[in-house]
């Protein structure tokens, strides 16, 4: 297992910005995945993540209802200097008489609303990359991305994102104001970007961030198991982790497991490999809780892959060999990415 830091990798651009080609997903610290880990762990991991040379943290006022924020902000605030701050808006918690509700919102009045309370989460008097969470597709995205663009021009963010978003939508967008960079899950098992999105970011000069780049778990060491998840873990809700569709994606695990061991790493680490494999502009977003996984994932940087590898598993492992759609009804509804 090749484990390092960051400090040997050559770095990525994101706009004006220049980064380590791996970052940190910070949602799983508070959200998602089930009951998050004490402060004092997350806090460990943050820290951990920066002696690294991560340099890339990536939050959002979604994840714990501005919990994260406010975590990622107490404890990197003091590091300002060293690292690329993101977050996102446009999808938040909104209080109703039945609790805290998932609300897409892109009116230009929410987006400024978001990006005021996220400021005040993290405690800082401006964000670098400041990304619409998902297109409020009732509202025309060039109205979410013009009140953005006035926000740049305020002081308060430094660049914008977009997440979850088609080749047309980024051109539309970035017609309003520049788009530094597009976010959307991209792995091994997630081939969506491929149609699309990936050359239309290199088109206009912006970087691709890869979320979920081992596949939610999948293409680990200790892949999830279904039966267990935690009640409020998403991945119950998503059809690839379902009983109909499980069993045919371990093999595809098992097939990329193969490929690792030749390769001589873990198969996280070829899971990252592949996806800075893709360009020059793609950077990958692991998450974690574990400074062990965080460890492991960060020495990907350093793992170079043959043509020959990646052939094969894009001849003889194809995208429809994947089972189950990657969300369910609902969040399909919510996304505007190609899909196959």
């Amino acid at each position: 297992m090749s484990e390092s830091n960051l400090s040997a990798a050559k770095p990525r651009r994101l706009g004006a910005f220049s980064v380590a080609p791996i970052g940190l997903g910070c949602m799983n610290l508070s959200h998602a995945y089930g009951t998050p880990p004490a402060a004092a762990d997350a806090e460990r991991l943050l820290l951990a993540a920066l002696d690294a040379g991560v340099t890339l943290f990536d939050t959002a006022a979604l994840y714990g209802f501005g919990a994260n924020e406010t975590l990622v902000g107490r404890v990197l605030r003091p590091h300002r200097h060293r690292i690329v701050l993101c977050t996102k808006g446009g999808l938040a918690g909104v209080r109703t008489p039945d609790g805290i509700q998932r609300v897409i919102d892109g009116r230009p009045e929410a987006i400024r609303r978001d990006c005021e309370d996220s400021l005040r989460h993290l405690g800082v008097d401006a964000i670098d990359v400041y990304y619409l969470h998902r297109w409020d597709k009732s509202v025309p995205v060039e109205d979410s991305v013009g009140e953005m663009a006035r926000l740049v021009a305020a002081g308060k963010v430094r660049a914008l994102g977009l997440s979850e978003v088609s080749a047309a939508t980024l051109r539309r967008a970035h017609a309003v104001h520049p788009i530094a960079v597009l976010q959307t899950e991209y792995s091994l098992w997630t081939r969506n970007p491929e149609i699309a999105v990936l050359a239309a970011c290199r088109e206009i000069g912006a970087a691709f961030v890869a979320f979920s780049p081992t596949a939610r778990g999948l293409f680990t060491s200790r892949p999830p198991d279904p039966a267990t998840l935690d009640a409020q873990d998403i991945r119950r809700r998503m059809p690839r982790f379902q009983a109909e569709h499980w069993p045919a994606n371990l093999a595809l695990r098992d097939a990329a497991a193969q490929l690792a061991a030749e390769v001589g790493c873990t198969l996280a680490q070829f899971a990252l490999a592949w996806v800075l494999s893709r360009g020059e502009h793609v950077i990958a977003l692991p998450g974690t809780t574990n400074t062990l996984h965080l460890r492991e994932n960060l020495g990907a940087a350093a793992i170079q892959l043959s043509p020959d590898l990646l052939a094969r598993w894009d001849e003889g492992i194809a995208a429809h060999r994947v089972s189950g759609a990657r969300y369910g009804a609902q969040g399909l509804r919510e996304v505007d990415t190609e899909e196959f």
